[in-house]
Order: C-alpha cells, then structure tokens, then sequence
C-alpha cells in the first residue's frame, strides 16, 4: 500500500480538479463569522458575498460600520486561521 493516499488528500485533489475548492474555502468565512466577531458584533453585521478573497459584510448601522473598520484586520486574521489558510485578503463593509 506504498501508493495510498489519505482520503483528505484525494478529496483535495477532486475538489482541485473540478474547480470548487477555492469556493469551499471561501465559504469558511461564512461559516465561521459569527464565532470570530462574537455576538454583539454578529447580531449587527452580515456577510453576504466573497469575491477575490474580498468579503463583502452588510452593517446595519453607521456608526457599526465606522467602528468596524479599526477591527478589520484582526478580523481577517482570526477568520484566516480558523480556516486555516489566507482565504480573505480585504472585508468591505456596507
């Protein structure tokens, strides 16, 4: 059994060679927005499209919008590294 993959390694490669790997792991951010921001911050905010590793959030206020802009980039961290790879590059709030 020396030429045996890991079944997570092949299901890698299916992914790869269909296409919708990158789109799986975008959806990550999704999945994980609300344990990373925390529950006031997910009560008022939600993302709702992923393009070029840009996530695009609606905010439903101002002033949410505006705080949220100091956060961004320790927002993208810890997004990334629950996914576990630099899947967002930039959060664009509206």
């Amino acid at each position: 059994m020396s030429g045996a993959k890991p079944l997570n390694k092949l299901i890698d490669q299916f992914l790869q060679s269909i296409g919708i790997k990158e789109k799986i792991e975008e959806n990550f951010a999704f999945v994980y927005w609300d344990s990373v921001v925390g529950k006031e911050i997910s009560e008022r905010t939600e993302p709702f499209k992923m393009v070029k590793g840009n996530l695009f959030v609606k905010v439903k206020d101002a002033a949410w919008r505006n705080e949220l802009q100091f956060f961004k980039n320790e927002i993208i961290e810890k997004l990334n590294k629950k996914i576990g790879k630099n899947v967002v590059s930039d959060i664009k709030f509206f």
